[in-house]
């Protein structure tokens, strides 16, 4: 059971994952905020090789990510990232180990 603002779910905790908040950072990485505020780090260079993610080569393009309903989007919505598949394929970030 989780716990999330005074709402029990059933299920294990952090099924339903979503993005609160996004900073691109270098070489491609981007620093996510879930829910419930768990940061972690996410690599989209994996995905340049994928004809829909090729505009993220442009640094502007990468900078001028957004959250959209939960959601990491580019470009107007054109270019997203489920949550669920960020969160598995990131890495927990520790502010207090830099």
């Amino acid at each position: 059971m989780e716990i999330i603002n005074g709402i029990a779910y059933a299920g294990t905790a952090g099924t339903d994952k979503r993005v609160l908040a996004v900073k691109p950072l270098a070489d491609g990485m981007l620093l996510v905020t879930f829910s419930p505020g768990e940061k972690r780090l996410y690599d989209v260079t994996p995905l340049l090789s994928f004809p829909a993610f090729q505009p993220l080569r442009d640094e502007n393009v990468f900078r001028a990510v957004q959250v959209d309903h939960g959601v990491v989007t580019w470009m107007d919505g054109e270019i997203d990232i489920a949550p669920e598949t960020m969160y598995a394929d990131s890495f927990a970030y520790d502010e207090m180990a830099i």
